[in-house]
């Protein structure tokens, strides 16, 4: 996976890569070559006494060592780019396929694990392909180089890589075969605790209310602290390895001195070509650390990019047929035609047998106990969802065969939570209609009843808005919120619930004028209070996923026991009427 990931987005970058790897040969190449010329330093300068050539083979360690180091910032610079330039062009894939998913989806991968793996999953394999393009070029060029070039110096000597090079191998291989699993564990604990962060920080009202801060505390140091212990697991290995790789390297260094003494004293080496080979023993076991450290990076960068993939490959189940086709809205009717619905890995279906007619001028209300099913009915009619049985029509057009763009165009929907985005509340408002000028604005502010405290906010309409509506109350977003489907003007307008942070009064205000602009759409809303519902054209009470009872308030009352039971629920028998 970590290959495919790399190589389809390298592929416009072709010309950076192919730079990073010439300075990178350039400049090892360099590397290799200075502890020859010390030796020549030593051998033809220093034990004869020659100053000129001392100075004359100094001057090209110095031209060679500023070559060295302009290749290395050059080849640095291009590689890091290159690996943001990557790391940029994952991430907004990542974000645009989920852009495209459904509830569904979403609730497949849990929304710490998708933050998880557009995050920190990315910086990983970002991290990785920059140590790779600056670590893994040069270190083969230097260990295949250092080798070469040893056995230029002296090739009995040589034999000392024949010893030190396999029990490197053999200490890198029992580490890399600890370590997969581990980051494989790594990763989904840090899911666990964005998740866990991830609720207290959005329930944390619920928290301090029910005096639980040191429960949700042990929670938190439970998915930590296995994190924690993970992470210590993979940093004991590496403390393992490094000391380890560091014996093996001085043994060596032990080795070579050791031995290299005795061809000294018999004439059969000099004392400038013993220095340079034990220069090329460290720059060999230099590129075997560098390549072990990226061994030890790819592992985790390869579980990463299997969870990128995951997503990526990831298909909507909500998506445009092949033939779709655009929606022309002529009024909104919209048809409900046994439909059902069943959730992923559910064993019973949340709605069963829907069959219902919505007409334009005319507001049907749908209510019905927690869990019945109303706001998942709710989401069947934008495709948030898609019914797993029967069909949606609008105007006469099956829903699955018509663009989502085009269906969605013609809906205005207030969602049960009144979500704001962080801009202005005239960003906000012109969420679905950008080019809305600030009369249609206030309009339906005015229809809201928002319209006073904006005015009275800082600086109106360009009133900051804090991340989610933070700085506003439960029923100042629900205004915000109903006007900004208000300011669409849509064909359908469906309100999930959307009244139940208003007073009374308010709400009575609010659906009179509510009314009058959308006489001639079609109104969907779900209540829990019946008084928003009385003056409904159609109820329709859901009970455990099916319709119950159906028709005006005063023919459920007669004809309805789970709506009798609703109603008598919330006012006393004489108010009932």
């Amino acid at each position: 996976m970590l290959l495919r990931l790399v190589r389809e987005n390298l592929a416009p970058y072709k010309g950076a890569v192919a730079a990073v790897v010439i300075l990178q040969f350039l400049q090892t190449a360099a590397t290799l070559f200075l502890p020859t010329l010390n030796a020549d330093i030593i051998d033809q300068g220093v034990v004869k006494g020659d100053t000129s050539v001392i100075l004359n083979i100094g001057g090209w360690m110095l031209a060679v060592t500023a070559a060295q180091v302009v290749c290395s910032i050059a080849a640095t610079f291009f590689a890091a780019r290159t690996a943001m330039r990557v790391g940029r062009n994952v991430r907004r894939s990542l974000f645009t396929n989920v852009e495209t998913f459904s509830g569904r989806e979403v609730g497949l991968f849990g929304a710490p694990s998708l933050i998880t793996r557009t995050t920190n999953d990315v910086q990983q394999v970002q991290m990785s392909l920059l140590l790779t393009m600056t670590m893994m070029v040069s270190a083969p060029i230097m260990g295949i180089g250092g080798v070469l070039l040893a056995l230029n110096q002296d090739v009995p000597l040589s034999g000392v890589l024949l010893l030190i090079l396999p029990v490197l191998v053999i200490i890198i291989g029992l580490v890399l075969r600890r370590l997969v699993p581990l980051f494989r564990r790594a990763q989904k604990q840090i899911d666990r605790v964005n998740g866990v962060l991830r609720e207290q920080i959005m329930g944390i009202a619920v928290i301090r209310a029910f005096v639980r801060e040191s429960t949700e505390k042990e929670r938190f140091d439970g998915a930590n602290s296995d994190l924690t212990g993970t992470q210590l697991r993979v940093s004991q290995y590496l403390a393992l390895l490094f000391p380890a790789t560091m014996l093996v390297a001085n043994l060596a260094t032990v080795a070579v001195v050791w031995l290299g003494a005795f061809r000294i004293d018999a004439g059969q080496m000099q004392i400038g070509a013993l220095t340079a080979f034990i220069a090329y023993i460290m720059q060999i076991l230099m590129a075997v650390m560098m390549s072990m450290f990226m061994i030890m990076m790819l592992p985790r960068a390869a579980v990463c990019a299997e969870r990128i993939y995951e997503v990526l490959d990831t298909r909507t189940s909500v998506r445009d047929a092949p033939d779709a086709r655009e929606l022309v809205y002529d009024g909104g009717r919209l048809v409900f035609a046994g439909v059902g619905f069943t959730y992923p890995g559910a064993e019973d279906p949340v709605l069963q047998d829907i069959s219902f007619v919505a007409e334009p001028g005319q507001t049907t209300a749908i209510i019905g106990s927690t869990g019945a099913g109303k706001s998942t009915l709710l989401n069947l009619v934008p495709r948030l969802l898609d019914p797993t049985v029967g069909s949606i029509s609008v105007d006469g057009q099956d829903t699955a065969g018509v663009t989502l763009h085009s269906l969605r165009s013609g809906i205005g929907l207030v969602p049960q939570r009144a979500h704001l985005f962080s801009g202005t509340i005239a960003s906000n408002l012109r969420f679905g209609k950008p080019g809305a000028t600030d009369d249609e604005l206030w309009e339906a502010l005015e229809i809201a009843q928002a319209a006073d405290f904006v005015r009275a906010a800082e600086g109106g309409l360009d009133h900051t808005v804090e991340q989610g509506g933070g700085n506003f109350s439960g029923g100042q977003r629900q205004r915000l919120a109903i006007a900004r489907a208000l300011v669409v003007q849509p064909d359908i307008y469906l309100f999930d619930d959307s009244f139940s942070a208003l007073d009374f009064t308010t709400d009575a205000r609010l659906r009179a004028a509510l009314k009058q602009r959308t006489a001639h759409a079609t109104v969907i809303v779900v209540a829990q209070r019946v008084n928003t519902i009385t003056d409904a054209g159609r109820i329709i009470v859901l009970e455990e996923g099916r319709i119950a009872g159906m028709g005006t308030h005063a023919e459920l009352l007669e004809s309805s026991t789970a709506y009798r039971e609703i109603v008598s629920s919330q006012y006393a028998p004489e108010e009932a009427l």
